[in-house]
């Protein structure tokens, strides 16, 4: 997995992204924060009260001397932020709701984000992925043309990358969704150096099976042609099909993908977080991420069970999508 993240280390110099860390007094926030800062990539701006943090880091043995700090009861422009959000939430939010929804660090973080205050948000070390996810949709929102945020993996193993959605966020997924999210997979592949061949995942290869559930995949084809006509993309396909260029010629051989897929779209929320894992499990691939996809400004979600190189690696990432 180094490759993968030498390279977007590489595509950082020199960039000066900043990234919220709204989980400032964790000690694996911390010790990725100051390997972070200490390596020039990028600048960790910690939330929470300065002096726990300090005898936090102090008690782990790692420098955030060169990080930012802030306590969000201690923000000279509280103010200014409060009037941001109740304008952003459109009447949805009185001034008074406001002030005690902006005293939660995710709410607070992704207000520095929005008001270009930072760069991007890394945040689920302590908080569920709800606490992380809901404030981006309120606040920063999903980009024009995207009705729903989904969550990708890029799948590493040694010299192979990979893309899975949406194995994280979405529990019911229509064809349009579908659509948006092959779209969004395929960004999410070049940012990360893969050129994308997305493959629309079922239990069915071009009509091998037919039902409710198949014919969702194949309109979700048609809907992504129609979004993005360049897209190399096809389905809909079982697994082997789209990754196995001997089964692909015998199930599927006058399909654009011949076994060469490297952005997988699955069906459901449960094919896809199932899949990753084996993947993670059986094929020993690391899975990076859940990347959230198509929002406007970056914002992600750690496994409450991440080790400090996990904080690390996703603020990359973050910062990488900035």
């Amino acid at each position: 997995m180094s490759q993968l993240f030498d390279q977007i280390t590489d595509q950082l110099t020199n960039a000066d992204r900043t990234i919220v860390f709204p989980e400032g007094e964790d000690e694996r926030i911390l010790t990725a924060a100051s390997q972070l800062a200490a390596a020039n990539i990028v600048t960790p701006v910690l939330l929470g009260d300065e002096q726990a943090i300090q005898q936090k880091a102090q008690a782990a043995d790692v420098d955030v001397s060169v990080c930012r700090i802030i306590n969000p009861r201690a923000y000279a422009a509280f103010d200014e932020m409060v009037k941001a959000f109740v304008e952003r939430r459109k009447g949805k939010v009185t001034d008074t709701e406001a002030r005690e929804m902006l005293l939660d660090a995710n709410y607070f973080g992704t207000m520095l984000v929005y008001l270009n205050k930072a760069d991007g948000l890394v945040s689920g070390a302590v908080h569920s992925t709800a606490e992380t996810v809901r404030p981006a949709l309120q606040i920063i929102k999903t980009k024009p043309g995207v009705n729903k945020t989904s969550g990708a993996f890029i799948m590493v193993r040694q010299n192979e990358k990979y893309v899975f959605a949406d194995c994280a966020i979405n529990t019911s997924l229509d064809s349009q969704d579908l659509a948006e999210i092959a779209v969004e997979s395929a960004k999410t592949g070049e940012l990360f150096g893969i050129d994308p061949r997305v493959a629309m995942l079922s239990f069915s290869t071009k009509g091998s099976a037919q039902s409710e559930e198949t014919e969702k995949v194949v309109d979700a084809l048609e809907a992504a042609k129609a979004k993005d006509p360049e897209l190399v993309i096809d389905g809909e396909f079982q697994f082997d099909a789209a990754f196995v260029p001997s089964v692909a010629s015998k199930k599927a051989p006058d399909a654009t993908i011949k076994g060469d897929a490297n952005v997988f779209v699955f069906p459901s929320l449960e094919a896809g977080n199932i899949g990753y894992k084996i993947a993670q499990r059986l094929g020993e691939f690391d899975a990076v991420g859940p990347i959230l996809q198509g929002l406007n400004q970056p914002v992600n979600d750690l496994s409450r069970g991440c080790s400090a190189e996990d904080v690390y690696n996703l603020a990359l990432i973050t910062a990488a999508q900035a």
